[in-house]
């Protein structure tokens, strides 16, 4: 029952990140790379920043911006 409310918990994170790749491309992949560390601190590009995904329930936008970090 568990390890079933994580998997939905996960793919709801997934469906809410991709859906807001479609629909405002910008402002996500600001906040992805912003949230990584990998853009610089800017109040031009702080505007772009979506703060509905800083919230900690956001499992897959947490894991992408993780992987970013470790990866640059």
């Amino acid at each position: 029952m568990i390890l079933m409310s994580l998997k939905l918990c996960s793919l709801w994170s997934l469906v809410k990140l991709g859906t807001a790749l479609l629909r405002q491309p910008t402002p996500t992949l600001t906040t992805i790379l912003h949230s990584a560390n990998l853009l610089p601190r800017n109040l031009n590009l702080d505007r772009f920043v979506r703060r509905e995904f800083l919230h900690r329930e956001n499992h897959f936008f947490h894991f992408l911006t993780t992987v970013l970090r470790f990866v640059w």
